[in-house]
């Protein structure tokens, strides 16, 4: 698409849609751990919350959370320069929403936000890189975040390592699975990233990213690395203050983990 002048505008919706695409690559059932944790929202908190949006990503929630709760009102927080420059480029213009760049590992992250309490916290996919002391501490400040009775909901992968036999055999579907859709042309993580580094709307926001986090390198795992099961998250979340823990769902690989402050 062209501007007056001749000036390319970005496709933000083209690029919102290539992420989802590639994550479902390694999540085929992402958008149903979606659809429970916006249930477990809407029963406990009501249609009309007030969302934090943590490692936010391109705003993949923030937008599920809008389209289903249009009266919602929504933070994205996340420090990936891209992944932001996305998020903020296809929700500009919808005062519903803002989005914080914010070390999630900073204790004075809380600061930049521009609610004080939030009726609702969630994140996808995104916490297993924090270390565990990291993502203790963070759980004990999402106490402070929410509202007596808010929620939190956490969808990510969450292996258990006492099934080993069950864990392999999952591993290798996965991959035969994986290898079918590569054929058919679907992106993985390091392939989205070289599009993204060579498209001028994201480029030298690209370039900031790898210079934080190195590049995606092919052949190296994504699914699991780091993370830990649900019975360690939830015994870390009653320890954080929550009053209520519980998992809400669950696949081979991944769960969703739901904390009542």
């Amino acid at each position: 698409m062209r501007i007056p002048g001749g000036k390319a505008m970005a496709d933000w919706q083209a690029w919102q849609d290539s992420w989802d695409r590639q994550q479902e690559f390694y999540l085929p059932d992402r958008e149903e751990r979606f659809r429970v944790m916006l249930d477990a929202v809407e029963a406990l908190v009501g249609d009309r919350p007030r969302v934090l949006d943590v490692a936010c990503g391109t705003g993949t929630i923030t937008a599920r959370v809008l389209r289903r709760f249009p009266g919602a009102v929504t933070t994205g927080v996340d420090q990936d320069p891209a992944l932001l420059t996305i998020a903020r480029g296809h929700f500009a213009g919808d005062e519903r929403t803002g989005f914080v760049t914010a070390d999630l590992t900073d204790p004075d992250w809380p600061s930049l936000l521009p609610h004080d309490t939030y009726d609702a916290v969630l994140t996808a996919t995104a916490l297993h890189w924090l270390t565990p002391d990291a993502l203790r501490e963070l759980y004990g400040r999402l106490t402070t975040l929410l509202r007596p009775g808010g929620v939190f909901l956490n969808a990510d992968h969450m292996p258990d390592p006492s099934t080993p036999r069950i864990n392999a055999a999952e591993r290798a579907f996965t991959e035969s699975r994986q290898a079918g859709a590569r054929a058919a042309g679907v992106l993985d993580w390091p392939d989205w990233w070289a599009q993204v580094a060579a498209a001028p709307e994201l480029a030298e926001a690209a370039e900031r990213r790898f210079a934080r986090y190195g590049r995606p390198e092919h052949g190296a795992d994504h699914s699991d690395q780091g993370a830990l099961p649900v019975a360690w998250h939830l015994e870390a979340l009653r320890s954080a203050g929550f009053a209520e823990t519980r998992p809400a769902w669950c696949s081979l690989t991944d769960a969703v983990v739901l904390a009542l402050a």
